[in-house]
């Protein structure tokens, strides 16, 4: 599967990545198997989700949809053009990070993180926006609550991470997280559809 995030880094590594992959398209994730399953916050582990992103940095700002499933310890992620072309897909596991850019090119890191490095020019730390996006803290940072004991901010290292709901359901999962590092990164995820997954999946 292919990605999206690893692409949201910014500036001018990003647009000339972009650039660099044009709109060819790429495989779809497939859609999860074996039906969903409740849809809650508290011990979420694997997961698939579909949404739009707006990344800006250094005065450039490019906007996206994104497929992600998170297995494990896999990443498969597809990042595509506002109107649905597959720009360039990312998969991530055990024995390292993919890249395959809408061109046939392929690059290749230790982890997504050090391949988000190498690519972007920029650390997106794929490994801690799993665990954002959950609404964990293992870091140990500074975390909010808001008043259904939901995460609403958390403070992590130089990163903050905004969080949004769509119901006021305690155990509703994110609709919106804002992510933003000293320097002038900002991220924006509109996630429009979570599927838990089973461990068979």
């Amino acid at each position: 599967m292919g990605t999206c995030l690893y692409l949201l880094s910014g500036g001018r590594s990003l647009a000339r990545l972009l650039g660099a992959l044009g709109l060819s398209a790429c495989t779809a994730l497939p859609p999860p198997a074996g039906g969903a399953l409740p849809m809650t916050r508290a011990g979420l582990h694997d997961f698939a989700l579909s949404g739009r992103f707006a990344l800006r940095q250094d005065g450039q700002s490019h906007v996206g949809r994104l497929n992600w499933r998170h297995d494990d310890s896999r990443n498969e992620l597809l990042l595509s053009s506002p109107l649905g072309q597959g720009m360039a897909e990312m998969v991530s596991d055990a024995s390292g990070a993919r890249l395959i850019a809408g061109d046939g090119r392929t690059y290749a890191a230790a982890n997504a993180d050090e391949l988000l490095q190498s690519v972007l020019g920029y650390p997106l730390p794929l490994s801690r926006l799993v665990d954002w996006l959950r609404g964990n803290n293992p870091g140990g940072g500074r975390m909010a609550l808001d008043g259904h004991g939901r995460p609403l901010r958390l403070l992590d290292e130089a990163w903050r991470i905004d969080y949004e709901y769509d119901s006021d359901d305690p155990q509703a999962l994110p609709g919106r997280l804002f992510v933003e590092r000293e320097g002038g990164f900002e991220l924006r995820l509109r996630i429009d559809e979570w599927s838990t997954l089973s461990p068979a999946n």
